[in-house]
C-alpha cells in the first residue's frame, strides 16, 4: 500500500516511465553521449556517441536485436554452445551493454566480464538502462588490451570485440599481437568474434581478415551483400576460432535475417584478401572513419 500523502505507487511508475522516456544527454570520457527513445518498442533505446548510433537495447525484452551487427553476434553466441548452456564471455567494449544482456537472457547462468575504457558512459548505462541484478556481469573501466591481459590462460568460451572510438575501431585492437593474446584468454575450443567496419576498397577489412588468419585456423565473415561488392561503408562480423566453425547454421541465419548478409569462409576468404598484408602493433591504423552520409538518416 502506497505510503499516506505519496502517488500510488501504479502512478508513480507511470510518471516515471514518461520522464524515462525522453531523450537523454550527457557528456562522457570519449565524447558525447545520447539516449534515444525507440518510438517503435517502448522499453527501446538507441545509444549514440557523439552521433554514431552505438547499441541499441530493449529492457524488457533483452533477447531482443535491432543492429543487423548485432543479430550476426548473436547467432554466434546461439551457436557457441547447446541451449541453454552457460558461457565464460569477454565482452571488449561495453557500450549500453546489448550482447552482455542477450546472453544472460539467452544463456543463465552465464559468467561475463565487460571491459570498457569509458567509465563515465559505464555509470551513465548504469543508472538508465540498468542490467538485471541476476546477471553475473563484470564491468571494468581500463583499455580493452589491458583489460585481456589480466584474464587467465584458457578463460573464455568466446571474446566479442566491438570497440570504437570516434566511431574508429582503435589501432592496437587490430594487431596480430592483439589477436595472439586473445587466442591465449580462449579456450581451446573458444570463439572469436569482432565487429569490423570499412568501405571501399575494404583495404581495412581485408587486412583484418588476413591478420586473423595468422592466429586462428578457422574463418567467417559476415557482412551485407553491398559491403561485399565494395559498394558502400558498413559493418562486417568477423568469427575465429583453432577448431572447425558452424558456418552452415551461421550462413542460413545470416541469410534468413531480416536484412539478409551473406556469409564467406574458406577458400573464397582467403581470395578475398587479395594478398593482404598481415597487421602488426608496430604498423596498426585506426579502422577508417565513417563518411557523414552513414548516419544522416538516424
Amino acid at each position: 500500500m502506497a505510503r499516506k500523502g505519496a502517488p500510488a505507487k501504479g502512478r508513480k511508475d507511470r510518471i516515471r516511465g514518461r520522464e524515462e522516456r525522453e531523450p537523454f544527454a550527457a557528456p562522457v570520457d570519449s565524447g558525447r553521449a545520447e539516449l534515444l527513445p525507440d518510438r517503435e518498442r517502448p522499453d527501446g533505446w538507441t545509444l549514440l556517441l557523439d552521433g554514431a548510433p552505438q547499441s541499441h537495447v530493449d529492457l524488457g525484452d533483452p533477447a531482443h536485436l535491432s543492429f543487423a551487427y548485432q543479430r550476426r553476434l548473436g547467432h554466434i553466441i546461439d551457436l557457441a554452445a547447446p541451449p541453454l548452456q552457460p558461457l565464460h564471455v569477454l565482452h571488449l567494449g561495453g557500450g549500453a551493454f546489448t550482447l552482455a544482456r542477450y546472453t544472460a537472457a539467452t544463456r543463465p547462468r552465464s559468467t561475463q566480464q565487460i571491459v570498457e575504457i569509458d567509465a563515465a558512459l559505464v555509470r551513465l548505462v548504469r543508472e538508465r538502462l540498468p542490467l538485471d541484478p541476476q546477471a553475473r556481469v563484470r564491468v571494468r573501466s581500463v583499455d580493452a588490451r589491458e583489460g585481456l591481459a589480466k584474464l587467465p590462460d584458457g578463460w573464455a568460451d568466446l571474446v566479442v570485440a566491438d570497440v570504437f572510438s570516434g566511431a574508429r575501431t582503435p589501432a592496437h585492437l587490430t594487431s596480430a599481437e592483439f589477436l595472439t593474446d586473445v587466442r591465449r584468454v580462449l579456450k581451446p575450443s573458444g570463439q572469436y568474434a569482432a565487429n569490423l567496419a570499412d568501405g571501399p576498397p575494404l583495404a581495412h577489412l581485408r587486412g583484418q581478415v588476413a591478420t586473423a588468419a595468422a592466429v586462428f585456423p578457422e574463418l567467417a565473415l559476415a557482412a551485407d551483400p553491398v559491403v561485399w561488392r565494395g559498394r558502400r561503408f558498413g559493418n562486417a562480423v568477423l568469427l575465429a576460432s583453432a577448431l572447425p566453425l558452424p558456418v552452415a547454421e551461421f550462413t542460413r541465419r545470416v541469410a534468413s535475417d531480416p536484412h539478409p548478409g551473406r556469409v564467406e569462409h574458406g577458400r573464397a576468404l582467403t581470395d578475398f584478401t587479395g594478398g593482404a598484408a598481415v597487421v602488426t602493433d608496430a604498423a596498426a591504423k585506426p579502422s577508417p572513419a565513417p563518411p557523414p552520409s552513414v548516419f544522416e538518416d538516424l
